[in-house]
């Protein structure tokens, strides 16, 4: 791939600065944008998000196709990062992808429990990466969820039907984009990174409307932070439901992205978002 991969993917830290950098050419352009606007929503019941917290979504990170719009890729980043770690991703598979959108949403500012309940952004609070499914952020992950509807139903109401639309994630971002497959909106395709299956105990896992769609699941196997394992047993239980998922190990990678990662995730979206 042409420039590789000019961005070390960004990490699920638990300090407010997350793991990477960026293409020096792309970062200058993003810096150079100007403030965003902010939708305000407030935490749902049952968040450990304290009540009187109110999470602020700032407008994502877009790179509009470049020839007629026909698809759409939403990519979610990790914990403690926020849309721009992984634009410059975008600007990469413009080129490839003249008649893709991509999106890079932000997540909002929230205590995180592993960060010592101090604020970062976050798609939903965390207390344990040794027990990533006890203790879940319930209300956290439904309210992540229904603002991700938000920007397909946004999708739709542009002309582009839902299933022209993917929604991809890295670390926490993953487990989100995975949350998705419960959608009433028949997605393109589902991309879930170093990642895990949130929920996993509250069926259905997969929509009628999702049974069919496509899922790529890629994990490193020295990955210390959401355990290759966690990987592994979302795969199987994806399989177990029917779905249509391919799972590729990365040997030696850790808590990441390489080159031939980002690659085959190239693969993918060629595949399921063709032009049109």
């Amino acid at each position: 791939m042409p420039g590789a991969l000019s961005l070390v993917a960004r990490g699920f830290n638990k300090t407010t600065n997350p793991v990477g950098r960026f293409n020096q050419t792309v970062k200058q352009q993003l810096q150079s944008r100007p403030v965003t606007n902010s939708t305000v929503v407030k935490a749902q019941s049952g968040s450990n998000v304290n009540m009187s917290t109110q999470l602020r979504y700032r407008d994502p990170v877009v790179f509009n196709a470049r020839d007629k719009h026909t698809g759409t890729v939403i990519m979610l980043h990790g914990l403690g990062d926020s849309g721009d770690g992984w634009a410059p991703i975008g600007a990469e598979w413009a080129p490839s992808f003249k008649h893709v959108k991509f999106v890079f949403p932000h997540a909002p500012m929230r205590p995180i429990s592993i960060n010592m309940g101090m604020s970062m952004p976050g798609w939903y609070d965390i207390a344990s990466l040794d027990e990533i499914n006890h203790h879940e952020d319930k209300a956290g992950m439904l309210e992540s969820k229904r603002y991700i509807e938000e920007l397909i139903s946004s999708e739709v109401a542009a002309g582009i039907p839902s299933n022209r639309v993917v929604v991809a994630g890295f670390s926490q971002g993953g487990a989100v984009a995975l949350l998705m497959l419960r959608s009433a909106h028949k997605l393109a395709g589902v991309v879930g990174l170093s990642t895990y299956l949130p929920l996993r105990k509250e069926a259905p896992i997969i929509s009628d409307a999702n049974k069919s769609t496509p899922i790529f699941q890629a994990h490193g196997d020295a990955d210390n932070t959401v355990q290759y394992e966690f990987g592994v047993r979302t795969y199987n239980m994806l399989k177990e439901a029917g779905a249509d998922v391919a799972f590729k190990t990365y040997n030696g990678m850790g808590h990441g992205a390489s080159p031939q990662e980002i690659s085959d995730i190239q693969s993918f979206l060629k595949r399921v978002l063709p032009a049109q």
